[in-house]
Order: structure tokens, then C-alpha cells, then sequence
């Protein structure tokens, strides 16, 4: 047989549940305040690192940087005297090839003159 609601027993379960409430909000500030402070120890604790790993690549990137502009300096001290090297070299090749210019338009007057004396000649013969 079942027992009916009576006011003493919606009484008792109204008691029961107001202190079932007081007791979930006690226990979730319990654990709000439990999850702020691991949050916060969280933060901190990441903060912390973030802070050492920006000072680590700011020294490794400084490190790079004067690795980097040694490197460049020495390259472009390589390249000056190469080019250097070459011009001294083209100078001294465009004087030999001056000289080869010239014997050959020596060359070409020659033959020029020679083809000349030749048609002179010819007319000459002819008439």
C-alpha cells in the first residue's frame, strides 16, 4: 500500500532539499574557488615560461644575427677582390685584344689595297 504526501513528510523533504542546495553551492564555491586558484597558478606558471622562451630566442636570434653579418661580410669581401681580380684580367685581355683589332684593320688596308692595285691593273691591261 502506498502512504500519501502528508505536510509533515513534504516538510521533511523540503528540509532535505534546502540543505542539499546549501550544501551543492558550498561545495561548487569549494570548487570555483579550487579552479581560480589552479587557473592562476596556471598563468603564472605559463607567463613564466613564456617569458624565459622569449629571452632564449631573442639571445639565439641576437647569436644569428652576428653569425649572419660576419658571414655577409666576409662574402662580400670574397666578392670585392674576385671582381677585383676580373677587372685587372679584363683590362689586361681588352690590351691584347686592341692589338688583335688593329692587325687585322692592318690586315684588311692591306688587302684592301692589294684588291685595288689589282683592279688598276687589270683596267690597265685591258685597254
Amino acid at each position: 500500500m502506498r502512504e500519501g504526501w502528508t505536510d509533515e513528510r513534504l516538510d521533511d523533504l523540503s528540509g532535505s532539499l534546502a540543505e542539499f542546495r546549501s550544501e551543492m553551492k558550498d561545495e561548487l564555491r569549494a570548487v570555483r574557488r579550487e579552479m581560480n586558484d589552479e587557473f592562476g597558478a596556471v598563468r603564472h606558471e605559463m607567463k613564466e615560461e613564456f617569458g624565459a622562451l622569449r629571452r632564449e630566442m631573442k639571445e639565439e636570434f641576437g647569436a644569428v644575427r652576428c653569425e649572419m653579418k660576419l658571414e655577409f661580410g666576409a662574402v662580400r669581401r670574397e666578392m670585392k677582390e674576385e671582381f677585383g681580380a676580373m677587372r685587372i684580367e679584363a683590362k689586361e685581355e681588352s690590351g691584347s685584344l686592341h692589338t688583335r683589332f688593329d692587325r687585322l684593320q692592318q690586315t684588311m688596308i692591306q688587302l684592301g689595297g692589294l684588291v685595288i692595285a689589282a683592279l688598276i691593273g687589270l683596267i690597265a691591261t685591258q685597254l
